[in-house]
Order: structure tokens, then C-alpha cells, then sequence
């Protein structure tokens, strides 16, 4: 079989966001938000969801550290997919369970992705690692949404 023949690379290269071809696509526009509580950054991106300037019939995907601490701003839609993770640091100890929630809301393609992170201290670093391979294709980091 010849390295260029559709049919070695298999079906699943077609619904893989990392897959080859994905690279023509525009890469998702990525909110890191932080905030002092959950709500804050939850109110925050509630927010900017509302924003007159949002399109209303993209899907959104959410990442939110952290349980709640009160009241739940977001719920989940068919326009709104979100994850909530385990807090901890997400470029240290938590990697694995980000990158593993990463990608499967990456496969859903959001038109817009939010970040809700608890702790700034590796905020810088969870960047880095969101800029480089893959996620450099996939994700376009635009200015942090502080709440």
C-alpha cells in the first residue's frame, strides 16, 4: 500500500481533530479566564456568552477547574458543551485529565473555547502548552478574560 493511499490512513483520520488535514482549519479562538471564585469566572464567561457581538448559533465549549461554590451561571446545551475537571495545577499534576478533556471537546469543533482556571501561579506555562504541538494549529489564544 502506498503511504498516500486514503484508504491506509483509516476513516478515523476524518473526526480526528489532530489529523493531518485539520491544519486548514481555523483554529479555535481560546479564553483563558481566571477569577478569584467559581462563580466570578463562571459570571465572567456567562458574560461574554451574552455578548451582543456573540453568534448565537455557534456551539461554545467551557472547561471549568473546580467544582462550583454556589450557584451554577452555565448549563450545558447544544450550544454550550462544558467539562468541569478536578482542580490542581493544569500544566503540572493535571495535565493528563486537561489534555484528555481538551480533546475530546476539540473533537466536537466549538466555534469558541473558554478556560476557567483557579490558580494563576502556572498561568504562564498552561499557555506555553496550549501554543505548541498540536494545540498551535487547533487553538488561537486570544486576551485572558479576568473576572
Amino acid at each position: 500500500m502506498s503511504g498516500n493511499d486514503p484508504a491506509a490512513r483509516g476513516p478515523a483520520d476524518r473526526s480526528n481533530p489532530f489529523a493531518s488535514g485539520s491544519s486548514s482549519r481555523h483554529p479555535i479562538p481560546t479564553v483563558l479566564v481566571t477569577g478569584p471564585t467559581a462563580t466570578a469566572r463562571e459570571a465572567a464567561i456567562a458574560a461574554a456568552l451574552g455578548h451582543p457581538a456573540t453568534p448565537r448559533s455557534n456551539v461554545a465549549a467551557v472547561i471549568l477547574e473546580g467544582l462550583p461554590d454556589g450557584n451554577v451561571m452555565l448549563e450545558a446545551s447544544a450550544q454550550l458543551l462544558i467539562s468541569r475537571i478536578a482542580p490542581g495545577c493544569l500544566c503540572c499534576a493535571g495535565n493528563l485529565v486537561m489534555r484528555v478533556t481538551l480533546n475530546r471537546l476539540l473533537r466536537q469543533r466549538p466555534a469558541r473555547l473558554f478556560i476557567g482556571v483557579t490558580d494563576t501561579t502556572h498561568l504562564d506555562q498552561l499557555r506555553s502548552w496550549l501554543s505548541s504541538a498540536p494545540y498551535d494549529q487547533l487553538l488561537a489564544l486570544t486576551p485572558d478574560l479576568h473576572s
